[in-house]
């Protein structure tokens, strides 16, 4: 039916544009971001603002964008992967002279209603620019030692800029997602086993150079190394964080504590409570149900986006779709890991839950990229 549809000379070609988008992906989306959207209006106190709204508001932006996006045939974002990424290249050096700064941290572009995160940008731009290159080179040559190189150039370049902001998070991030599309293209394993057995062998050398001559590390950083192993060492200096996180997680039960009646949240014992740590609040007002069901719904996304991939026969639309599924999937493995206390706390947002404009923009952008790609793939 769908065929006839699609051929058919009287219905115009937006229209089987429309038709033929990932629907039940874009229902997932939606789902997803009304759970943020009931979230920030609980940890709110019961109000739209000052959280709810504008992320409702972002969202509907973010929504038009990528219907927008998805119309725009796959092989024009193709040609402008190299200029996207450049672009981002180029915002997150104006961080460096016009940024603002927010605790510490200058990663900001003031653009009056809302702050711009070109970090968040890079994300996106790298899977795109890695995609098109892999897509360009031979297959033959893709474990070749210099067409290695490249992308690993290409990956440090938005690092070393982001690193300098500082953002350890997004950099780890950046780097894992980079790796992630070298190991989709097709690049040599032993490439990747070099690099773990290299990780193990650096994390084993701090560990046994702490109190020598030739200690690798400061103290205050091997503290923090021990709050993150046992936050109880310092419950209310470095520890708190995760501390008060466990907390609202183990209270919540099975079921939860009920909508807008977590402790932890509404008496601000949780921090950054709209933003990093808002699963934690999931968690307690909805237990162990509601944490899992957005696990089910995150964890359909990226299923979906992969079928996508595997069943498109361009390798760029291929790339892409599996790129972004990856990436997303590491934005929420990293959040969750990190408040459960699984991995150090590095600030990385829930996507389409966290409050936060650019992540919530760049994502829609991304899986608009994504329905492009599905829409225009042969058929």
């Amino acid at each position: 039916m769908s065929y006839l549809v699609y051929n058919t000379p009287f219905v115009p070609s937006g229209l089987r544009k429309l038709l033929f988008l990932h629907w039940p992906l874009i229902f997932l989306l939606i789902a997803v971001a009304s759970a943020g959207f009931l979230m920030l209006y609980s940890v709110a106190g019961g109000s739209m603002l000052p959280w709810a709204r504008p992320q409702i508001e972002r969202f509907a932006l973010g929504f038009i964008l990528m219907i927008g996006i998805a119309m725009v045939p796959i092989w024009f974002w193709r040609n402008m992967a190299a200029v996207a990424y450049v672009g981002s290249l180029l915002l997150l050096v104006a961080v460096e002279f016009v940024g603002v700064e927010q605790k510490g941290a200058q990663r900001w572009i003031d653009l009056g209603p809302m702050n711009l995160q070109p970090s968040e940008i890079a994300k996106i731009t790298l899977v795109m620019l890695l995609a098109a290159y892999y897509d360009w080179l031979p297959l033959k040559k893709t474990s070749h030692p210099f067409w290695v190189l490249v992308p690993l150039f290409f990956i440090m370049l938005p690092v070393f800029l982001v690193l300098r902001q500082p953002d350890l998070g997004t950099s780890l991030l950046l780097v894992m997602g980079g790796g992630t599309m070298m190991f989709l293209a097709g690049v040599h394993w032993a490439y990747f086993g070099t690099v773990v057995a290299a990780g193990i062998g650096t994390i084993v050398a701090v560990f046994q150079s702490r109190g020598t001559p030739w200690q690798l590390l400061k103290d205050y950083q091997y503290r923090r190394i021990d709050t993150f192993l046992d936050p109880s060492n310092d419950p209310l200096g470095t520890g708190y964080h995760i501390t008060q996180a466990k907390i609202a997680l183990g209270s919540g039960g099975a079921t939860g504590r009920g909508f807008m009646q977590g402790t932890q949240s509404r008496l601000n014992f949780l921090p950054e409570k709209h933003t990093d740590f808002i699963f934690t609040t999931l968690a307690e007002e909805f237990g162990f149900v509601g944490a899992s069901t957005l696990l089910v719904l995150y964890a359909l996304i990226v299923l979906f986006c992969l079928v996508t991939a595997m069943t498109n026969k361009d390798r760029f639309s291929s790339l892409l779709t599996a790129g972004i599924a990856m990436t997303f999937f590491l934005f929420f493995a990293v959040n969750m890991s990190m408040v459960m206390g699984l991995a150090p706390v590095v600030g990385v947002p829930l996507p389409l839950v966290s409050y936060g404009g650019s992540a919530m923009l760049v994502l829609m952008i991304a899986f608009g990229l994504v329905q492009s790609a599905h829409v225009h793939k042969p058929r």
